[in-house]
């Protein structure tokens, strides 16, 4: 008996985590094997309302797969991510990736080409240089979705 109490006591300790993680949003990242950054990136993801999931790839297949999914090249970081159809490229912050899902433009996704000090993942905001995240449309032009003043 004090067995299943112990076990009752730890799932209801669990069941607010639980069910965080059940509203959570799903996002698949494909990564490099053992990269600092994205795994930061993923953890900002986590604490803003994401539940982020990782491939690690080799760098070739990798470039591929950006490539494959409508990235282009001057758009290109160091990892990819996909949401409910759209490509997620580089340090993007988490308030862009929901206001892209809530405004669902006609368009392949978002990128923060090259890793800007201070992005989401790359060290403290409040010490960042200024840098856009940006759309890319169907038919690869791109547009500043967001700006990012330096900290």
């Amino acid at each position: 008996m004090k067995r299943m109490t112990q076990a009752l006591a730890i799932t209801l300790a669990l069941l607010p985590a639980a069910q965080v993680l059940a509203g959570a949003t799903a996002i698949e990242v494909r990564k490099t094997n053992g990269c600092g950054c994205c795994l930061s990136w993923m953890n900002h993801l986590e604490e803003n309302g994401f539940a982020p999931t990782g491939e690690n790839m080799f760098g070739g297949s990798l470039v591929r797969f950006k490539l494959d999914n409508g990235v282009p090249q001057r758009m290109v970081s160091c990892h990819t991510a996909l949401i409910d159809g759209y490509v997620i490229e580089g340090h993007v912050p988490a308030a862009d990736i929901r206001r892209l899902l809530e405004e669902r433009p006609d368009a392949v996704g978002l990128a923060v080409p090259g890793m800007p000090y201070g992005s989401p993942g790359m060290g403290p905001e409040d010490d960042r240089e200024a840098y856009d995240v940006f759309l890319i449309r169907k038919d690869g032009s791109t547009e500043v979705f967001s700006s990012y003043a330096e900290g």
